[in-house]
């Protein structure tokens, strides 16, 4: 190797250092993830479902109605080809049959006031084998959208409210 070749590949390693370590700077402490190794990062375009109903108050009689989040329905996407889904659970499918269940442990806002929160999700139930079989942490970053707005004004009424995200699986660094 030439010393042109050397100096070359000493100033993309400092490049790839440095786009590392600012990614890592830039991701919230109540969802970073210390042990975890990607997997891959998922994009999803759905919705968030909300559902009116009375608020959770202590007073059973004149409680206000409120939106309450009911579920995801989302596409996941790769390289612009649908290859799985996201829905209630919260749950991903991937379409090589394997699929993971998560609980959230972790939150962070979202960008603007208008973007749900950035999530750290443990794994806590595994489905067939896979690209997702071995899912210890799933992150969701780079939201956009999926807050509701207005009030609601009826028992039972649903909402709709579009969004997108990143999904980081992650499975522990050996």
């Amino acid at each position: 190797m030439n010393f042109f070749s050397k100096v070359l590949l000493n100033v993309a390693l400092r490049a790839i250092i440095l786009l590392a370590t600012q990614a890592l700077a830039q991701m919230p402490p109540a969802i970073a993830e210390r042990d975890g190794t990607e997997i891959v990062t998922l994009h999803a375009e759905g919705a968030q479902i909300y559902e009116c109903k009375p608020d959770s108050g202590n007073k059973p009689e004149g409680r206000a109605l409120t939106w309450q989040f009911r579920e995801p329905i989302a596409t996941l996407v790769f390289n612009g080809t649908s290859i799985g889904r996201h829905y209630a659970g919260p749950n991903w499918d991937h379409v090589d049959g394997s699929g993971v269940k998560g609980r959230v442990v972790g939150s962070a806002p979202g960008a603007t006031s208008n973007d749900i929160p950035w999530l750290k999700i443990e794994a806590v139930e595994h489905r067939g084998s896979g690209i997702l079989s071995d899912v210890t942490t799933v992150q969701r970053i780079n939201t956009k959208g999926g807050v509701v707005q207005g009030s609601c004004e009826s028992v039972g009424n649903y909402r709709s409210v579009p969004y997108s995200a990143d999904y980081v699986f992650l499975r522990r660094s050996d």
